[in-house]
């Protein structure tokens, strides 16, 4: 059985936009949400850094371009950015604390990759998120390099489905993925509900 659903695809593919999308017509439907996105910074044109955004609207700094010594004692660095890994935790490590509780809800990790994956406490808090009774809606790198441990080994679970999204499907396979969660919350597939098109490419 289906408990949590997870895109993935090529960065800048459009994965946060879909899952922001899938968030609104689960609310529309009465579904409460918790988690986080993780969005793109730019001035001038240009990508600065990435931003971690609670559902509710909490934003805090996840990485920027810049040197080591600009974030912290010890460097966490992705290419060019310097992961503000205090700053994430902050951030994202409370909104897990009251995983479990009660139903019908969707709590969003967008996403697990290489800047979140620094964290070793938000490692083991998605590792117990992925047992509670919650449903997540998150996603995750395609496979590129060295492999990532807790990448794998939500591919490998048996009640998680993982969409791969290009740009040519991710219109197409919205309905698929909306039903996948509703899926998992329990709720009746042939319920309509509706939803509007809006959010960032990621």
């Amino acid at each position: 059985m289906i408990k949590h659903v997870f895109l993935t695809g090529l960065p800048g593919v459009g994965k946060t936009t879909l899952v922001q999308k899938v968030c609104e017509v689960m609310v529309s439907g009465g579904v409460s949400l918790n988690g986080f996105y993780t969005e793109e910074v730019r001035e001038s044109g240009r990508r600065v850094g990435f931003d971690v955004v609670t559902v509710t609207g909490e934003r805090g700094p996840l990485s920027r371009v810049g040197n080591e010594g600009s974030v912290g004692k010890r460097a966490y660095k992705v290419s060019q950015y310097v992961v503000d890994l205090s700053s994430f935790e902050n951030l994202a490590l409370p909104l897990f604390q009251n995983m479990g509780e009660g139903s019908r809800r969707v709590f969003v990790i967008d996403e697990i990759g290489k800047m979140e994956l620094f964290s070793q406490t938000f490692i083991q808090a998605v590792r117990q998120a992925l047992d509670s009774s919650d449903c997540i809606l998150g996603t995750i790198p395609t496979p590129k390099g060295k492999p990532l441990g807790l990448v794998e080994e939500i591919r490998a679970r048996k009640d998680v489905k993982v969409f791969m999204i290009t740009k040519e499907n991710r219109d197409a396979v919205f309905d698929e993925i909306v039903t996948a969660v509703k899926e998992c919350l329990k709720i009746p597939t042939g319920k309509k509900t509706g939803g509007t098109d809006n959010g960032t490419s990621g």
